[in-house]
Formats: structure tokens, C-alpha cells, sequence
């Protein structure tokens, strides 16, 4: 039973995801970089009680899992959100950006780690579904089905970091499927947060902002302290349990939720009108994902 609806899991931290936009607001005046420092530190910090008594199966710890651990860290961990944030920062913050349409390739790039690093079949009927996934959460994302291309110099710099963040997000699903495989998922989501700080304090410090460490407004420390226990390492910890039990292909369509669920915010709390578009692309998602999510028991 757990095993069938562990997808749901997947869902859940999806949704929570879609509002880390909103959250993040206030802190866009500091360096990426420290963000993700702190945010790693606080929810290492948080989980550690929690782990203490699985500490002894890291003396099993083998190379493989050691090097799953290391991929996650500097490509999750630092490496895609430092990418994505700049990206955006290259282009404004434009929503329908050229950086969010090269985001989604981010499921295609999981499904290939899947395949290479797991072994999972990619099957003609799981891709009957999966194709038009992908496609719908384009539909989803780009309402007038126009990218707004910037003239400014940095967009093909952008166009490369959002690849890249793409690439780090997609292929990280695979490895944390890897790692979940053999460790409980409360200290293997430990493992990665701890592994994870001395790498995102050297990107501090190769971003040259040191300075910023000490640098937080009493409302900034608060922001990270809710992000940390909403849509950053509580999320995590719900989509770590999930994935668990769910096969990475299926996760990485799963994840869509996150911006059909951001175009909902945008509905009830900012007031954006969804166009029918949206509306086509939220359906034939929904159904995908729906049929996607209850393969696995089928080894679809």
C-alpha cells in the first residue's frame, strides 16, 4: 500500500515547491550562494536529532553510495539553485523567460539517469503518457505559447546556467533513488545536507561574498527559517520518503505538479487570470501524471 501511493508524497513537496517563489522574495538582494549555505545548515542542524540512531549504517557506506551522495550535494544542493537563481537574475526574473522554458527538460535529463544509472525501463506505454506530460507542462508555463527572448547580453548566459540547472536537478533524482535504495530516507537527506555545507561555503567564498555571511536583516534570517520548514528541507524530507518507493522515471513526471501547482497560486493569490491554454495543459497533466503515478505497480 505504501509502495502504490508513495507517489503522493512526491505530489505533496511538488506543492510545497510551487511557493518557493513567493517565499524567496525577500531575499533575492543576497548572494544565492549564502542562501543555500544557511538553508543547508539550519535544516542540517534540525534533522540530526533525528538521525542519531541510524548513524552507525554509514560504516557500510560504499564507494558508490559515497559518490551518489557527493553528485547530490554539489548538483542539488549548490550547483542548481545557484544556477537557476543567476538565470533568472540574467533576465529579470521574466516568468516566461527563455530559463524557464529550458527548465523543462529537466524531466527528460531524469528519465536518461534513470535509464543509465537504475536501470529503469523506459517502456513505449510509459512514454505514451510522459511525452504528453512534458508537453503539457509547457502549455502550463507558457500560456501564449511564446517565449519572451531578452536582448540583453546576458541571455545566452542564462540560456547555458538554466541547462545547467536543469542538467543538476534531472540527473540528482536518479542518484538520490540510488542512495534511498539502501539508506533510511530521514539520514539520507542528513547525509546530503551535511555533505552539501562545506561545498556551498567554498562557492561562498569562490563567489567572493564571505561578506554577506553576517549580512541578514532579522526579517531575512526568519524568511530562510521558514523556508527551511516549509519548502526547503521539510519539503525534501516528504519527497525523500516518497521516492523512496517510487521509481525515479516516475518521480521525475510526478514533479510536474510543481508548476501546475505555481499557476494556482497565481490565481488565488496574485490575481492571474488562466488562460484556456493553461486550463488544456492542467488536464492533459493531471490524466498523465494519473496514469504515470500507478505504472510502477505494473513495472510499467
Amino acid at each position: 500500500m505504501v509502495r502504490k501511493y508513495s507517489f503522493l508524497f512526491i505530489v505533496i513537496a511538488s506543492i510545497l515547491w510551487s511557493f518557493d517563489g513567493v517565499l524567496r522574495r525577500s531575499l533575492y538582494t543576497l548572494p544565492p550562494t549564502v542562501v543555500v549555505f544557511y538553508e543547508h545548515l539550519l535544516g542540517f542542524l534540525i534533522l540530526l536529532p533525528f538521525v542519531v540512531k541510524d548513524l552507525p549504517l554509514l560504516k557500510t557506506l560504499r564507494r558508490q553510495d559515497l559518490l551518489a551522495f557527493i553528485w547530490i550535494s554539489i548538483m542539488s544542493g549548490v550547483l542548481g539553485t545557484v544556477l537557476y537563481t543567476s538565470a533568472l537574475g540574467q533576465v529579470n526574473f521574466i516568468q516566461y523567460s527563455v530559463v524557464v522554458l529550458l527548465q523543462q527538460i529537466e524531466p527528460l535529463i531524469a528519465l536518461i539517469f534513470a535509464w543509465v544509472i537504475l536501470k529503469e525501463k523506459i517502456t513505449p506505454k510509459f512514454l505514451v503518457w510522459a511525452i504528453p506530460a512534458v508537453i503539457a507542462a509547457y502549455l502550463v508555463s507558457f500560456p501564449t505559447l511564446s517565449v519572451n527572448i531578452s536582448q540583453q547580453s546576458g541571455q545566452i548566459k542564462a540560456m547555458l546556467m538554466a541547462i545547467g540547472a536543469a542538467f543538476a536537478w534531472g540527473s540528482s533524482t536518479a542518484f538520490s533513488r540510488f542512495a534511498l535504495l539502501k539508506y533510511p530516507y530521514k539520514l539520507a537527506l542528513a547525509v546530503r545536507f551535511g555533505l552539501t555545507l562545506p561545498f556551498a561555503l567554498g562557492f561562498v567564498y569562490l563567489t567572493k561574498s564571505a561578506t554577506q555571511l553576517t549580512a541578514f536583516s532579522r526579517p531575512q534570517w526568519l524568511a530562510i527559517l521558514g523556508i527551511v520548514l516549509t519548502t526547503g528541507m521539510v519539503a525534501m524530507l516528504i519527497y525523500y520518503r516518497g521516492l523512496k518507493f517510487t521509481q525515479a522515471k516516475v518521480s521525475a513526471i510526478v514533479e510536474l505538479t510543481w508548476p501546475l501547482s505555481a499557476i494556482f497560486i497565481g490565481f488565488y493569490f496574485f490575481n492571474e487570470r488562466l488562460t484556456l491554454t493553461q486550463i488544456f495543459g492542467a488536464a492533459v497533466l493531471l490524466i498523465s501524471m494519473y496514469k504515470i503515478s500507478f505504472m510502477q505497480k505494473n513495472h510499467g
